[in-house]
């Protein structure tokens, strides 16, 4: 337990930014959005000094204003943020903390037209704004983007595609080797699917090939479409449902088709279970480990990047971190990463390790 910081606790602003890029977005979610802005102890509008600006983004579910909520027994951001830099282990920084909650539960900030442009509207929209608004050192050198789960995920894949954009990186237990992390998850979904059939089941015989016949590999033959309407109208979502909304999240970042129900396609046969080797490859695509290779030059220039996970991650995802970090041994690319003894789940505390480093690496 963790007593009442004694030290300057900085400043927390709210700013609202209304979204081009999000406007008309497919899942009808908010264009205009607040978020919190954390300013250091002594931060100062005017004069010459500039500061960094670190990006943090959440896991699923999550979104920034959760960074700063009161907690018992425990920090926020903004109280372990004052206590670092109290006990000097970072400088001055500005830390933003983006909403970009939709109503599939989150995203994984990338581009997706099944459910919106969440890299454009964090590079093109967000960071001038925040440039715009304070004394930001207004360039990657100064800026760099961290996260956990989702918000890991997007700061990896930030840092490969968009490294003209961030200096630094940092990816806390990020989606990685998506055979583990996703696949397992899946016979649970369908099952969960096969509730919401426009014919119901009865008990009794079962024919797989008229039941098949009504179906075109990948596509919803209306159950998806039922169990999102039941979501919507539900209070309180079971962690079953929450699950089957998260790989439907995923299935519509990473496989969208504009073409097809609700906007995206299905890596897994509906009766069956088994795998569709075309949709699966579309996922397998923008799989962590599999993107070193395609982008190691935009890798090398970043200032630094960290990784880690606890080797108990209830979703495995400690797995896929050490092949990430053998592919990015393999390319030459300096990174750090580390294991803790602990799960997917309460693990702000590791900010203690990446934010210093993050620091370090821009200075």
């Amino acid at each position: 337990m963790k007593k009442r910081p004694s030290w300057p606790s900085g400043q927390l602003v709210t700013l609202e930014h209304t979204s081009r890029v999000l406007d008309g977005n497919p899942l009808g979610d908010p264009v205009s959005r607040s978020f919190p802005v954390w300013l250091p102890p002594g931060y100062r509008s005017e004069g010459k000094r500039r500061y960094p600006v670190f990006f943090g983004l959440t896991g699923y579910t999550g979104s920034g204003p959760a960074h700063v909520a009161w907690k018992a027994f425990d920090e926020n951001v903004p109280e372990q943020l004052a206590r670092l830099t109290a006990e000097k282990k970072i400088g001055p920084i500005i830390v933003v903390f983006p909403d970009c909650f939709t109503a599939m539960g989150g995203n994984q900030y990338i581009n997706s037209s099944a459910i919106g442009r969440y890299a454009d509207y964090l590079i093109r929209e967000l960071i001038p704004f925040i440039d715009h608004s304070f004394n930001t050192r207004a360039d990657r050198d100064g800026r760099a983007v961290f996260g956990k789960s989702s918000g890991g995920y997007g700061a990896i894949v930030h840092s490969m595609r968009y490294a003209s954009t961030w200096g630094a990186a940092a990816c806390h237990s990020g989606d990685a080797y998506f055979d583990f992390c996703y696949r397992a998850e899946w016979p649970a979904v369908l099952t969960e699917l096969t509730r919401h059939r426009q014919k119901p089941r009865k008990a009794g015989v079962y024919d797989l090939s008229r039941e098949q016949a009504r179906l075109e590999p990948g596509v919803d033959d209306g159950r998806v479409r039922l169990f999102l309407d039941h979501i919507y109208r539900k209070p309180r979502p079971s962690s079953n449902e929450v699950m089957t909304l998260m790989l439907l999240c995923m299935a519509a970042t990473y496989d969208p088709s504009p073409k097809s129900p609700n906007g995206f396609l299905l890596p897994f046969d509906l009766e069956t279970g088994e795998l569709i080797p075309a949709r699966w490859k579309r996922w397998l695509a923008h799989d962590p480990v599999n993107l070193v290779k395609g982008h190691t030059t935009n890798l090398k220039t970043m200032r630094g990047l960290y990784i880690d996970c606890g080797w108990m991650d209830q979703f495995h995802i400690h797995f896929g971190s050490r092949q990430l970090s053998r592919e990015l041994h393999a390319a030459g690319i300096r990174h750090r990463y580390e294991e803790f003894p602990d799960t997917h789940s309460g693990i702000d505390y590791r900010m203690d390790t990446s934010l210093p480093f993050l620091y370090r690496a821009l200075h």
